[in-house]
């Protein structure tokens, strides 16, 4: 009978899990499947993720499509639609713009977002980021504060190992060994000192 992966709300990795298994060729596949384990630790130890900035790009997408339809099936034939169909184009151009700037500045490299765990008497949340350059065995997560500026923010912490540590040779991730780094480096972060103002 299959089980599905559990974790304890004390942060310790699962008891009994289904084996989650990529294509060692795939560099997506491997990152993919190390992000959303990440996220699952990371919500493991009390966090809670935070959608806005997921929401927002959602509803920049939403306006970017409503524009390219209404001037698709607006009622008048070209030339009469000029101006109209100009407005719409600078309006999708100004909208991606911001959309692209929205993904550039605050999202990086970030896979999550999160609230201050409850009950915490930090103030900020997290933003845990990866990358996992083509062509590299090397993983790097990094853990830092929603707020930098916040008195309650530490210094960001980073962790970069090469992926063959994780998975075996069939393509099935060690989470047990996974899940001990992440825990660590997120341990790391908690006990920064915090930053003097």
């Amino acid at each position: 009978m299959a089980t599905t992966t559990t974790a304890t709300t004390t942060g310790e990795s699962p008891k009994k899990l289904n084996p989650k298994k990529c294509n060692l060729l795939d560099h997506h596949s491997i990152k993919h499947l190390l992000d959303e384990t990440v996220t699952d630790i990371v919500k493991s130890r009390g966090y809670v993720e935070d959608v806005r900035l997921s929401n927002v790009r959602l509803l920049m997408g939403s306006l970017i499509i409503i524009v390219a339809l209404v001037a698709q099936f607006y009622p008048k034939k070209f030339p009469e639609n000029r101006d109209f169909l100009i407005g719409c184009i600078i309006l999708y151009v100004v909208l991606n713009v911001v959309l692209q700037l929205i993904m550039y500045r605050k999202e990086k490299n970030a896979i999550m977002f999160t609230y201050p765990p409850p009950g915490s008497f930090n103030t900020t949340g997290l933003i845990v980021s990866s990358k996992f350059p083509r062509f590299s065995d090397m993983y790097t997560l990094t853990i830092e504060s929603a707020d930098p500026k916040s008195i309650s923010a530490n210094k960001p912490v980073e962790l970069t190992k090469s992926v063959t540590k994780w998975f075996t040779k069939d393509g099935v991730l060690v989470e047990g060994l996974f899940w001990k780094d992440v825990e660590g480096l997120i341990h790391d972060y908690n006990k920064e000192p915090k930053k003097n103002k």
